[in-house]
């Protein structure tokens, strides 16, 4: 059975490293699966260097590279073990760089989350998207008692999950929600993520005011809490390449209200999953958190409906199965 790595080198815990944790648990009932690098949870299966460069030569292997760096260490990998297979995912949908598809074109087989990722990459790819741990992200029994927990206040909480940054939209999430506070007192709004240099300050300036009405936890290491908590996941973004925060929180029984991003339209049915908004629409944003504020029975109506979409298609099996296929394919090749 070959070996399967998958290496994360970044410094910092993203989507992308949630994601690899995710998959390689998954791969590695069915194989023999590692990861290599710092910051991921130490219960992974991991591989040391010298046993890398020992097995190198000896059989066949994949390096599964979801980053640049991670590609370019591949590359120095198959010219030493020339049984090693390159297999690169491209996690964003903004358009390529010149030098990150002149490194992919060097993979065996390119991944892409959506269609829009294959057009943006723009070359042969085979599309398969993320899914997530269901064991992890699911409804609480109760979340009223989840939201208590969490110690911020409020009786209901809507909020966003993910880095803060302008090109987020946490800052038409504020704009929208700043007025609707006053008018709905059972409710507290909350910004769960990492804030960075400027966009700190850009952010505890668009806040002031609002005193503990809108609470700033930070960065989330153990994310799932917050999800089982907050009763409308917002995701204001303007641009996404495929966001775990949907899924996860739709599976968590979250009433998500997203930017209509392109891939969403096969993941959330406006009024039944979800609810969508023009990016950069802050009236419609506010229109519809108004409407949920006002009617949370309807919010936790539609949570239960995404969390039973996202329970039944959203596994990350299905992910596993796919990328077992493909490194199969590639070694048989």
């Amino acid at each position: 059975m070959p070996l399967v790595i998958h290496p994360h080198f970044h410094r910092r815990y993203t989507g992308i490293t949630r994601h690899v944790e995710t998959v390689v648990r998954e791969l590695a009932r069915g194989m023999e699966t590692r990861v290599i690098g710092p910051h991921l949870e130490p219960t992974l299966p991991r591989i040391r260097w010298g046993e890398l460069w020992g097995r190198l030569r000896r059989e066949p292997m994949v390096w599964h590279a979801h980053r640049n760096n991670e590609m370019l260490l591949g590359l120095m990998l198959r010219l030493l073990g020339r049984r090693v297979k390159l297999v690169f995912t491209r996690h964003a949908s903004q358009k390529a760089s010149a030098y990150t598809r002149g490194l992919a074109r060097n993979a065996d087989a390119v991944v892409a989350l959506t269609s829009e990722g294959v057009e943006a990459i723009a070359l042969p790819a085979t599309i398969v998207p993320h899914g997530i741990d269901l064991g992890r992200f699911r409804p609480p029994a109760d979340r009223d008692e989840a939201w208590r927990k969490l110690g911020v206040g409020g009786r209901y909480g809507v909020g966003v999950v993910g880095r803060i940054r302008p090109a987020k939209g946490q800052g038409d999430f504020v704009e929208a929600i700043r007025p609707l506070l006053s008018l709905h007192p059972e409710w507290t709004a909350a910004l769960v993520g990492l804030a960075k240099g400027k966009d700190a300050q850009w952010m505890a300036s668009l806040c002031e005011g609002l005193g503990n009405r809108l609470v700033l936890p930070g960065e989330q290491q153990v994310v799932h809490p917050w999800y089982q908590g907050l009763s409308i996941l917002v995701h204001p973004s303007y641009t996404e390449g495929y966001s775990m925060v949907h899924i996860e929180a739709m599976a968590s029984g979250c009433c998500v209200v997203s930017s209509r991003l392109k891939y969403l339209d096969t993941l959330i049915e406006h009024g039944r999953t979800g609810f969508f908004f023009e990016p950069g629409d802050v009236k419609g944003m506010r229109e519809l958190l108004d409407m949920l504020m006002r009617e949370p029975q309807r919010a936790q109506a539609v949570g239960r409906n995404a969390a039973e979409h996202a329970q039944s298609k959203c596994g990350v099996e299905h992910e596993a199965h796919a990328l077992q296929n493909l490194y199969d394919a590639l070694l048989a090749g």
